[in-house]
């Protein structure tokens, strides 16, 4: 098959989930003999190679606006299929894309949407931007060929709020095992001698409460926050402004060397996760399949992803509480990453990840639609708040 893959940064992966979902995938889909294309953002300085892993590369611009970069990218991706395309079957990676779905009629192709998470939930966004999100979900319902969804908390929604089915595709993990130190003692780091915070610091993202339960409790390994916000905000202020108050929290910034990023997560003493509003995080399933015991965010799509072998927070004195008690009994945190990783082994693989890409992308270009099939209102007796 021909397959696009739509709608985000594109690859080799820098930045998020989407981009190592399309890295992963469409390296894999290569390999079973599928032609893959990938719609890459434009960066200043930026390499171009023409194929990255087997896949088609071709690179667009986008407007330097959070509110538009990937809404502009994604017109001009599409744009380009319209005139150029010749897929069997495309993937749009972000519901926001949602509105510029007709584009693909023009070619006939078959288009399934990856809706991500809750969007409208996200802070970032303010009351335009939260309805905006709202009526793209309902586009996507009524738009798309077929909608896919990473974690049970993400298909219940569109069930509940729309009557729509969703196909259930997770995101997958590589196992970590026997890591080196040498990289980490580069930083000064140690193994299991210190905490560990991987994300963007935006509010639905808890990086703020999570400095601030650390500081709240008597831990003595120091904490460690790996992300920034790609955009200044307040929020951000904040979280550099209690760092700056006690020695033992370090910000790194963005860290791209994912063989060091690997070794971050796999020698941790724990990796605390605040993400609350996504489906099955890659960040959280990275750190599980390299057996970091992990503190998280109490939310339904975190216990989906955790089970029995996750440890809850739900507000800084809690976490406070649980970094206590993972400092006293090392062994037993230690003993649920291990857990953790083989959850990981047997739930999420890329090689299983893409084996599902592969069938709905053959599905949907033998003709198999639900476009038409929901009307993407929503359902007045749904238990999701607005």
């Amino acid at each position: 098959m021909r397959i696009s893959l739509v709608g985000t940064r594109g690859v080799p992966a820098r930045y998020g989930g989407f981009e190592t979902a399309v890295d992963e995938i469409g390296t894999r889909l290569v390999a079973q003999g599928h032609e893959v294309t990938v719609y890459c953002r434009t960066e200043p300085g930026q390499e171009r190679p023409d194929e990255h892993n087997g896949m088609k590369l071709i690179y667009l611009p986008k407007l330097r606006r959070r509110s538009l970069e990937t809404l502009s990218h994604t017109a001009l991706s599409l744009a380009h299929h319209a005139r150029h395309g010749n897929a069997d079957a495309m993937i749009v990676f972000n519901s926001a894309n949602s509105v510029l779905l007709p584009l693909t009629w023009l070619r006939r192709t078959p288009v399934a949407t990856h809706v991500d998470g809750l969007e409208w939930r996200r802070g970032k966004w303010g009351p335009t931007g939260q309805k905006y999100y709202r009526v793209a979900e309902a586009l996507a319902v009524r738009w798309s060929d077929r909608l896919i969804a990473d974690a049970d908390g993400i298909s219940d929604y569109y069930r509940e709020e729309f009557a729509a089915d969703t196909e259930r595709i997770a995101y997958g993990a590589p196992i970590l095992s026997d890591l080196d130190t040498d990289l980490l003692e580069a930083e000064g780091l140690t193994k299991g001698g210190y905490h560990l915070v991987v994300a963007r610091f935006e509010k639905e993202n808890n990086v703020l409460p999570a400095v601030q339960g650390y500081l709240r409790s008597d831990a003595k390994l120091p904490l460690v926050l790996v992300g920034s916000a790609p955009y200044a905000s307040d929020y951000t202020a904040e979280i550099e402004r209690l760092a700056a108050s006690d020695p033992r929290i370090r910000l790194m910034g963005g860290v791209w060397n994912q063989d060091l990023l690997d070794q971050m997560y796999a020698h941790a003493a724990t990796y605390i996760h605040g993400h609350s509003v996504g489906g099955t995080n890659p960040s959280l399933l990275r750190a599980m399949g390299a057996a970091s015991p992990v503190l998280a965010y109490d939310v339904c799509f975190n216990r989906e992803v955790l089970g029995a072998d996750g440890q809850f927070f739900d507000s800084p004195d809690a976490l406070a509480a649980l970094l206590n008690a993972a400092e006293q009994s090392p062994q037993s945190m230690q003993d649920l990453g291990t857990e953790l990783q083989s959850r990981v082994g047997t739930m999420y693989t890329w090689d299983v990840v893409a084996k599902l890409y592969e069938a709905l992308c053959d599905d949907m270009a033998r003709g198999n639609s639900q476009r038409g099939r929901f009307s993407g209102r929503r359902r007045r007796e749904s238990t999701w708040r607005h």
